[in-house]
């Protein structure tokens, strides 16, 4: 019996304190290693965008791969990256945790229209009210000062 999944996540993390460090000329660079990553790790990216303090990353995930050790695993190389390639000078690293949350298919294209349009979403939203409203659509209880 093969396995067989298909599992659409929205995973979003931040900078370190939410600094605004990740600077627009760069983050296509950041955004390609991400993609090698998951690449090498057989996930199918969708879609990866964000701004300044954040970053959106809508994949599938193969499923021999444990969605807390792909999080590890791009926070960590991609860290390390950045501070090798010199991409943004006052990157401090990533924040703690993440969120990472799960779609439908039928989702799929709007949600690729969503991480898409980042930089004209924050026009209109900070990242907290923008976490918050995920959390809330999802159901997920959380305490405001993780915000």
């Amino acid at each position: 019996m093969s396995t067989f999944t298909q599992i659409l996540y929205q995973i979003v993390f931040s900078t370190k304190h939410r600094e605004p460090t990740l600077t627009q000329e760069n983050r296509p660079l950041l955004f390609r290693y991400f993609w090698g990553i998951l690449q090498r790790k057989n996930c199918r990216l969708y879609r990866i965008n964000g701004v300044e303090d954040h970053v959106h990353i809508l994949t599938h995930i193969h499923p021999s791969i444990a969605l807390a050790d792909l999080v590890k695993s791009l926070k960590l190389a991609s860290s390390e990256y950045i501070k090798e390639q010199k991409l943004f000078s006052e990157f401090r690293g990533w924040q703690v945790g993440y969120g990472a949350f799960t779609y439908s298919q039928k989702e799929k294209e709007v949600l690729i229209a969503y991480v898409k349009n980042q930089e004209e979403h924050h026009r209109l939203k900070i990242f907290p009210d923008e976490l918050r409203d995920l959390l809330q659509e999802h159901g997920i209880v959380f305490d405001e000062k993780y915000l």
